[in-house]
């Protein structure tokens, strides 16, 4: 296997070459934006490079795709007066001296109750995950149900924290959602919940995938924007 690399305009794409023993050219996209080319043992380098070249418009289109669901939401400080989000809410962080730790939304406010002040980042990130564990299900509750007709059913609903996905779907029929979605409105985590229940059904990203996403949820491209938007 070898790095190789073409230009298209402005752009520069790159992609791991492999030889293999087939018949036809096949050009592979991964949610983490890398790209895997396999060719043929006695394919031309020249002739790989100009059939990924023209394959350039679908390759940028599925790596800006697999963008969205990278959080990039800013690093906090965890002091006061600084704005978190909650359900697509701003609040302001207020901390305050206490021998309890605790956490509050109030009036506008996320409170955080500590008497120590460092400890204020794991208090709120743990009350975010408990919120996503308590709200997730509720909100996914609806499309699982909706589902079951194509007779497909998550084994499971996951709510962890993830570095690269809003959302995921295993082999085994796992679904498991970023902690970090809590922060979205209502709308954007019901997106990422009907992406991954129609990876139930269609493995990748093919036009029946994007068919029956808009089927299910005609208005996801408003929510998949917003999402980019409100935790870019």
């Amino acid at each position: 296997m070898s790095k190789q690399k073409i230009k298209f305009g402005s752009k520069e794409i790159v992609f791991d070459l492999e030889y293999q023993e087939r018949k036809s050219l096949g050009i592979t996209v991964y949610p983490d934006r890398s790209v895997a080319v396999k060719a043929p043992l006695d394919a031309a380098i020249e002739k790989i490079q100009e059939k990924v070249r023209k394959r350039a418009p679908w390759i940028l289109k599925q790596q800006s795709y697999f963008l969205s669901f990278e959080p990039l939401t800013p690093p906090r400080k965890y002091i006061s007066g600084e704005s978190h989000l909650y359900l697509g809410r701003q609040y302001r962080l207020k901390i305050y001296d206490s021998e309890q730790d605790e956490v509050k939304l109030k009036r506008g406010f996320l409170e955080v109750y500590t008497s120590d002040k460092s400890k204020a980042r794991k208090l709120v990130q743990d009350w975010y995950k408990k919120r996503a564990e308590s709200k997730f299900p509720e909100i996914a509750e609806k499309w699982i149900v909706r589902f079951k007709k194509y007779g497909v059913e998550p084994s499971s609903l996951v709510i962890k924290w993830m570095d690269k996905r809003w959302g995921s779907c295993t082999p085994k029929g796992k679904i498991i959602l970023n902690v970090e979605l809590i922060k979205a409105p209502k709308g954007c985590i019901e997106y990422v919940v009907v992406h991954e229940l129609c990876h139930l059904i269609h493995h990748n990203h093919s036009n029946a995938f994007f068919e029956l996403q808009t089927k299910e949820m005609e208005d996801w491209k408003k929510w998949k924007e917003r999402l980019e938007r409100v935790l870019a």
